[in-house]
């Protein structure tokens, strides 16, 4: 395959899984800030989620004071927020149209629609009437862009590359949740010993935390208890079965790498092995022990290394 087209393949999953990511965290955020609580903690909230996507600068640069309205409107509709849901459908669909023949006619009509509908969604007003509803919306656009991938594609090299830049933004997006969500809580959190023992989980919190990623049923199924953020951490950094948590975005990547796998990808492959790995048989008292931002950090600062790696062993022209 083309490097070119493999890149743009690449990209327009990460586009609509990055679309996605960012309208889960602007709903439970949004249906967060409808509970009562103090002006300081709906503030936090979404400082937060500016935070997550590293855009606060950025925001503060137009905005200047933090508002509700204006980060919502700043993250899902701003063209000059490279990281607004706006810009992330656009570019899918312009990576989209640059690969036309790869597609299938269902998978190419999904992307275009969703582009299209989302203009009309935004000019008829919906984000200023019901945040709520744009935010569903998105998501399950990108479900079906997904489903459809799934239902009609042809799964060679065109597939796996999809899959790649899928999960390796799913990857990224949930470490980056995790971390500022267990910031927010003014604790490095280095386990549930001394210190912790006997503190009241803030159950809305974590609840978020869990509804974000769709995992708060999957939490009472699995745990069947109060939900404590030791827990929270375990189910969205080390459950294979747990679709958004980190080992079962690398157990995507790591399939879809071996299959495309080229003489100029060993490396990158063995690091995308050893951080599975690494993973796979990785203990939550471990670490937390060592510290969850640190640990995260780290995992961060890997995956970005594995995006270059596969940026420079399939993506770039050779």
């Amino acid at each position: 395959m083309l490097s070119r087209t493999a890149d743009h393949l690449f990209w327009m999953a990460r586009y609509m899984e990055r679309a996605e990511n960012t309208a889960r965290l602007l709903d439970v955020n949004y249906q967060t800030s409808l509970l009562p609580q103090s002006q300081e903690a709906a503030q936090n909230g979404w400082k937060g989620l500016l935070s997550i996507s590293e855009l606060t600068s950025d925001y503060l640069k137009k905005h200047g004071e933090l508002s509700a309205r204006n980060v919502m409107t700043f993250m899902v509709s701003d063209p000059g927020n490279p990281s607004s849901i706006l810009n992330c459908l656009r570019a899918a669909r312009e990576n989209a149209r640059a690969v036309r023949g790869a597609l299938t006619t269902e998978v190419w009509e999904t992307t275009n629609q969703t582009w299209l509908e989302f203009n009309r969604v935004l000019k008829e007003g919906m984000l200023e009437r019901d945040p709520g509803e744009v935010f569903e919306w998105v998501k399950f656009r990108s479900h079906l862009s997904r489903g459809v991938t799934l239902g009609t594609m042809l799964q060679d090299e065109a597939f796996h590359f999809q899959r790649i830049g899928t999960f390796l933004e799913r990857a990224d997006n949930t470490a980056r949740m995790l971390d500022v969500k267990f910031h927010a809580r003014n604790t490095e959190f280095f386990g549930s010993g001394a210190g912790n023992e006997g503190k009241e989980v803030d159950f809305y919190h974590w609840s978020a935390v869990l509804r974000s990623v769709s995992a708060f049923e999957v939490y009472r199924k699995v745990y069947r208890n109060v939900i404590r953020p030791e827990k929270v951490a375990e189910l969205l950094i080390l459950r294979a079965e747990m679709p958004r948590s980190l080992v079962y975005c690398m157990d995507e990547v790591v399939s879809n790498l071996r299959a495309v796998a080229n003489d100029h990808s060993h490396e990158t492959l063995r690091r995308a092995g050893r951080l599975r790995a690494d993973l796979q048989f990785g203990r939550i008292d471990e670490i937390l022990a060592t510290g969850l931002h640190a640990y995260l950090t780290q995992f961060l600062d890997r995956v970005s290394d594995l995006g270059y790696g596969i940026s420079r062993d399939f993506l770039m022209p050779a």
